[in-house]
């Protein structure tokens, strides 16, 4: 949640009004539902924390490598501190963009109603990421390593699965596109295509950072590709 307030700052950047349009495009009802809706999901992503979730230590410290598909074996490694700092850079140039490119220079009810559809796509895709990493309570990388012992004490390391950050840039960019499509807002197929590279670039990322597998990066992209298609597409839009 820490990074969807970062974010929503972030889409808070209206630009300048566009010229008149001469052909009508869709726009995004905003109602006291939106308030619901942030404000439902944002409850449901600390509760898991406030409950004290998940319980206990992980299931095993050190984890057998040779447990894992052999797809993820090749990420047990040390966290790398530098690719972990990497994928946030990459995550907020994401949803940055993602704001630029989806708000910047549209007439205010155009730009309040994409806002919102944002905001919706980050906050629930925080929280059910937050609510599928307690419920499967994956151990990360580190638990594999000689490092297993001490990491096992940071309840954090007991969620891998799926990757928040992944989700996350994966939602923005998949938003971003509906939207785009739908609006047939300028330059939307560069922008679609520099977001989609820049999502892949965090999921990349986190597993080079050693701080999830592949198959929780790719988890991640396939929640985020999902949510950010459903909220933009049941939103509703002005008569």
């Amino acid at each position: 949640m820490r990074r969807a307030v970062a974010v929503a700052l972030l889409l808070w950047l209206p630009g300048r009004p566009a010229p008149a349009q001469t052909v009508a495009v869709p726009r995004y009802r905003v109602g006291w539902w939106d308030a619901a809706s942030v404000s439902a999901g944002t409850v449901l992503y600390f509760t898991p924390d406030a409950l004290g979730l998940p319980e206990g230590g992980p299931s095993c410290a050190p984890c057998d490598p040779a447990t894992l598909p052999g797809i993820d074996r090749w990420a047990v490694q040390p966290v790398s501190t530098t690719a972990a700092n990497a994928s946030d850079v990459a995550l907020v140039a994401v949803m940055g963009w993602t704001a630029v490119a989806g708000l910047a220079g549209l007439p205010p009810d155009q730009w309040r109603g994409n806002l919102v559809v944002f905001a919706n796509t980050a906050v629930w895709t925080e929280a059910t990421t937050q609510w599928l990493k307690v419920l499967i309570q994956r151990p990360r990388p580190v638990l594999y390593t000689s490092d297993a012992v001490a990491a096992s004490t940071v309840t954090d390391n007991q969620l891998s699965m799926p990757s928040g950050h992944t989700a996350l840039a994966f939602a923005a960019a998949t938003s971003y596109l509906v939207i785009s499509g739908r609006q047939h807002l300028r330059h939307r197929k560069r922008n679609a295509l520099l977001l989609y590279a820049g999502a892949v670039g965090v999921g990349a990322l986190r597993v080079v950072a050693a701080k999830h597998f592949p198959t929780d990066a790719i988890a991640g992209a396939a929640l985020g590709s999902g949510i950010g298609w459903l909220v933009p597409t049941i939103h509703p839009t002005m008569p």
